[in-house]
């Protein structure tokens, strides 16, 4: 509960930023799976095509790695309208400036920060890759924190679309 009151100004300006909800997790909630890079390589088209997307993203093994170092994530929400991956930008350079000098996020879908991607990456800064690129199991994840999420089986279906801060 106290990480709740610490991280509360994170979750009131992700809402700020257009979020649904954004709520701070714990980071063993968050679920990887080798078979979530399987499903961006056959079923993805923007696979292999930014380099914040597989086969240059981490993979789901270095990703556990990685998120076994945090305790706490702030989750975000996001609906059609919400641009997550700026929101998640936006929301780990914060936390950043704020003396968390771990923080790093994790958006949602292909980069778009470039029509075409080039062999150097034009915005290190800014470029994140999403929870899908590096093996996080969206759904599990977010079912197991209590949000909402669904298949989209048709193309007028409203999406739920996620990010994540690792914070410390």
């Amino acid at each position: 509960m106290r990480y709740m009151k610490k991280y509360a100004k994170y979750i009131t300006k992700a809402r700020k930023l257009k979020a649904k909800h954004a709520a701070i997790i714990p980071a063993g909630t968050i679920v990887t799976g080798e078979w979530v890079r399987l499903k961006c390589q056959f079923g993805c088209s923007g696979y292999g095509k930014t380099l914040t997307c597989p086969p240059y993203s981490p993979t789901p093994e270095r990703t556990k790695r990685m998120i076994a170092d945090y305790e706490q994530a702030l989750l975000i929400h996001g609906g059609e309208d919400a641009d997550i991956s700026d929101i998640v930008y936006t929301l780990e350079r914060e936390i950043f400036l704020d003396g968390y000098h771990k923080a790093f996020g994790m958006g949602a879908g292909p980069c778009d920060l470039c029509e075409k991607c080039a062999k150097s990456c034009r915005y290190p800064d800014s470029a994140r890759p999403s929870m899908e690129a590096c093996g996080i199991d969206v759904f599990s994840t977010v079912r197991a924190n209590g949000f909402p999420i669904q298949v989209l089986k048709t193309e007028t279906c409203k999406g739920n679309y996620y990010g994540l801060v690792l914070i410390e």
